[in-house]
């Protein structure tokens, strides 16, 4: 063959490959064929289902930053957003068990019992989230005023969080579901339903913020309107493929009968997985109100915007990891052992590059960046440091991710709940607390924290993944 037409048939492959990655094309065996190809028809519909799950907050950030009192939006945006990382937690925890279930099954070449599975995780998730949605809107000032809030800004932006924690079960089912999808090897559905929730959510945002022609304006609650809007219409594309698409997953109406045993099994792998997302959640909370009362409304506003950018970059490397859960997943029910640790280390080199590549970008355009989001010169210059510093631990946040995925796609969940306590209540808090009160470094000692505990949690992680208890684990 030339040169020249060695590169063409390069070129038709990736084209061929990308184009069966967005499709969503279940016939594809990820127990069998090339690891990379199953690497990347998992991993390119996954980085785009969470590039949009990130432009959530962005897209909340940039309009609601441009109003009057933007430093108290901001401020409000950012420390809800903080409370729903425990609701993120319980989905990503309830979504990580479907995931790790539906994919054994798969890989044992049983759909129906896959389908099942998934719907008692959304039995669950109905049932937990009653619960929360009727607490948030309940105490939803009282939270930001718990947070670091001041009284002002918790009395501007209160009904922003009672709309944000009431509708938690949308957060819930948009992840929840996506993680059946992704266990049975559909990310693309995954991924289809976030991009028409984001698309929902950018057209409604400017409109119900400032009003447009009989809409009026709703300022920092339009905000909350639009994402809510925008998370419900894509669970219901969601729900609607659930039953009436051509997948592998067929449900069915009986399915929804409450299977206690089942849902044992799902709550023993979940338990430990949501206890991992909110103890990091928790940490993350603290990190949030250690900076609101040691540097006031606009440490706290620089803060929130620098993190909601670097979520931006770090959730499509979340979304690249996801692959190894369902490869992990599938492989161990089929008995390939082999092939499941061949898989964590593509996607892990996929995801160092990706990383190494992002955190050049922000580093050098981290200024450039944060000026898009904010008028407010404190709240900039805060923001600024605070990307650049947590940006020196891309590298190992891309490592840490894959082998977190890698040890809940097998089921071993208990692995990295430990592995976040001490790296995140034994470690990250303390060191964060002693630089920013004791050396009073202020929010820049909790900005350093950040990139130093994740490291150790990497370091951690690579030990546990070698003494390969996560093959021997039985879902």
């Amino acid at each position: 063959m030339t040169e020249t037409s060695i590169k063409e048939s390069f070129i038709s492959k990736i084209f061929t490959t990308t184009k069966q990655a967005l499709k969503g094309d279940e016939s594809f065996d990820y127990t069998s064929g090339s690891i990379k190809k199953a690497v990347i028809l998992l991993a390119i519909p996954m980085v785009l289902e969470m590039m949009m799950e990130s432009v959530f907050a962005l897209v909340d950030l940039y309009f609601v930053g441009h109003l009057k009192h933007s430093s108290f939006a901001i401020q409000t945006v950012g420390l809800t957003e903080s409370v729903l990382t425990v609701i993120y937690s319980l989905a990503i925890g309830m979504s990580m068990a479907a995931t790790a279930v539906v994919a054994r099954r798969i890989g044992e070449k049983d759909p129906i019992a896959a389908a099942k599975a998934g719907m008692q995780a959304i039995i669950i998730a109905f049932a937990v989230n009653s619960v929360l949605s009727i607490f948030g809107i309940i105490y939803a000032k009282d939270i930001l005023i718990l947070m670091g809030s001041s009284v002002e800004s918790a009395e501007h932006g209160f009904q922003f969080t009672q709309i944000m924690i009431g509708s938690s079960l949308c957060i819930m089912l948009l992840f929840l579901i996506n993680g059946i999808f992704r266990g049975a090897g559909n990310a693309a559905i995954a991924m289809k339903s976030l991009w028409i929730a984001n698309i929902c959510n950018i057209i409604l945002c400017p409109i119900l913020i400032n009003g447009f022609g009989p809409v009026p304006a709703f300022g920092l609650v339009g905000a909350a309107l639009a994402t809510t809007f925008g998370r419900s219409i894509g669970v219901l594309y969601q729900v609607y493929h659930l039953f009436f698409g051509s997948g592998i997953l067929k449900i069915k109406i009986p399915y929804f009968a409450p299977d206690f045993t089942q849902i044992k099994a799902l709550v023993k792998i979940a338990a430990p997985g949501i206890l991992q997302f909110v103890i990091a959640s928790c940490s993350w909370i603290f990190l949030a109100q250690l900076v609101a009362t040691t540097g006031g409304d606009h440490g706290s506003a620089g803060y929130q915007t620098a993190l909601r950018i670097m979520m931006f970059f770090i959730l499509p490397a979340w979304g690249l990891s996801n692959a190894a859960a369902t490869l992990v997943g599938q492989n161990l029910g089929a008995k390939q052992i082999e092939r499941a640790e061949k898989s964590v280390y593509t996607t892990a080199r996929y995801n160092v590059i990706f990383m190494a590549t992002i955190m050049i970008i922000t580093l050098v355009f981290g200024q450039y960046i944060i000026s898009f989001f904010t008028n407010d010169q404190q709240v900039k210059t805060i923001a600024i440091e605070a990307l650049q510093i947590m940006s020196i631990g891309f590298i190992f946040y891309g490592i840490g991710m894959v082998l977190i995925n890698t040890f809940n796609g097998a089921g071993d969940t208990w692995t990295p709940t430990g592995i976040n306590f001490f790296g995140f209540w034994l470690f990250q808090i303390p060191l964060a607390f002693v630089l920013a009160k004791h050396f009073n470094m202020g929010p820049t000692g909790v900005f350093i924290a950040i990139p130093v505990a994740e490291t150790a949690i990497t370091l951690a992680g690579i030990f546990f993944y070698k003494r390969g208890k996560w093959k021997r684990v039985q879902v």
